[in-house]
């Protein structure tokens, strides 16, 4: 993710104006590569600003993906939708347990769909997700 600075000039570029609220957002998430749900963000933002509101929280959120500085990560847990700092394009290996999510930057040959598989859909991107346990939950399931 960007930095703060640079975020906030581009907030400012596309009329958004910086509020605390989103400023404290944004703090947060450069910090994250944990693949927060929207809910997990709203909570570590009310523990710092505990008037913000959650319309707040979701609407920054969609405001930053729409600007391409967060990507949504598909419903992987049943926990919801996920946001990923890093908007180019990555996969990602997701712990079934825990629901762990990390980012795995490779380029896996050959994932590429044949007009007949497309059905007609336009592709607009791809993400693989490898499902397993992490090393902690390994560890937690031999004691």
């Amino acid at each position: 993710m960007e930095s703060l600075e640079t975020l906030l000039a581009l907030l400012r570029q596309n009329d958004l104006k910086i509020t605390p609220q989103r400023r404290v957002i944004l703090e947060l998430l450069i910090e994250d590569d944990s693949h927060p749900t929207a809910d997990g963000i709203y909570q570590r933002v009310l523990a710092v600003m505990p008037d913000v509101s959650r319309t707040t929280v979701y609407n920054t959120l969609r405001e930053l993906v729409h600007l391409g500085v967060l990507a949504e990560v598909q419903e992987v847990s049943g926990d919801g939708l996920r946001y990923d700092t890093r908007t180019g394009p990555h996969h990602h290996l997701f712990c079934t347990r825990c629901h762990t999510l990390i980012d795995i930057i490779r380029d896996f040959e050959g994932i590429i769909l044949s007009p007949e598989e497309t059905a007609g859909y336009r592709i607009m991107k791809h993400q693989v997700t490898f499902y397993g346990l992490c090393p902690e939950c390994q560890k937690r399931e031999i004691n």
